[in-house]
Parts: C-alpha cells; structure tokens; sequence
C-alpha cells in the first residue's frame, strides 16, 4: 500500500467512527419515539363499509381522516381520528339522527359548510358511521399532551397533575 493510499484508508476510517459516534451520542439523548398515536379498533367489515359510506356523502370534503382529505376543500372542520376516545358510539349515533346536528355541536361556519343533518339518512348507515367513529382512538398517552399543551397555553403556567 503507497503512503497516499494508507492517508486516505486512514481518513476513513476516522471519518466512519466519529460519525457513528455522534450517530450514537443523539440516538441516546432523544426522547423515545412512541409512534403514532391514533388507531382504529374497527374490524375490517366495518371499515370498508364506514369508508363507502364517507365517499357516498363526501365526508372527505370537509374533515380529514389519517390525513385523508379532499385538497380542493378548505372548510375547517375537525379531523376525525381520535374522536372515539372523547366520544362514545350513542353520543354519534344520535348526533347522526338529529335534524339539527348545530344544537348539539354549535359552529360559527357558514351555512353551506356546517354539517349536514343524517336523519334522513338510512338507520343502518348512521349505526355505521356511529360505530366506526367510536373505533377512532387515540393513545392515552397523546391525551394527556394534549390536556397538559392547551392548559399551559390558556393559563402561561406549567401544568401539574
């Protein structure tokens, strides 16, 4: 091996071990990844059905689902995934079956963006909607960052359980 050749080896080598070391150093001292926190419990069956049923009345137009969204809408309507862990399936089979669903849930939007009455709507498909929207969960954990940031912002003091 000629001295040049054994200068590159060498700075290599220095160059792979000092990055696998700083590799190393910040993989330590990051905060563990706890994945995605929304998840759905529904079986397969119901969810095939529950997404036929958010084409057929354009739910996507509106709000978004695992980041699924209609790109050509900007209505500001909540997102779905999670609304299972702060509501329970009676509590969206009803608000489905009411005429006026803003009585339940008061909005500010214009008319033509509020949310659409269901009553109307065949029964079976509102149980539908109703019992996939109860299986949009979310991580107990993600909750309780979420509790914690939104009183830290309204009150500009830390939060303590």
């Amino acid at each position: 091996m000629k001295k040049g050749e054994a200068g590159i080896l060498i700075g290599i080598v220095v160059v792979v071990v000092v990055t696998a070391v700083i590799k190393n150093f910040y993989a330590s001292t990051q905060e563990e990844d706890l994945g995605i926190p929304y998840f759905s419990t529904a079986d397969i069956t119901l969810a095939k059905q529950a997404r036929k049923l958010f084409r057929k009345y354009k739910c996507y137009d509106c709000h978004s689902l695992w980041t699924k969204r209609n790109i050509m809408q900007s209505v500001p309507a909540p997102a779905l995934d999670g609304l299972g862990s702060l509501k329970d399936e009676a509590w969206f089979y009803n608000y489905f079956s009411a005429v006026n669903p803003q009585a339940i849930v008061p909005t500010r939007l214009k008319k033509e963006f509020q949310m659409p009455s269901f009553a109307d709507t065949p029964e079976e498909e509102r149980r539908i909607l109703a019992k996939y929207l109860d299986s949009l969960k979310v991580k107990d954990w993600y909750l309780d960052e979420t509790k914690k940031r939104k009183f830290e912002k309204l009150t500009g003091t830390d939060y303590v359980p």
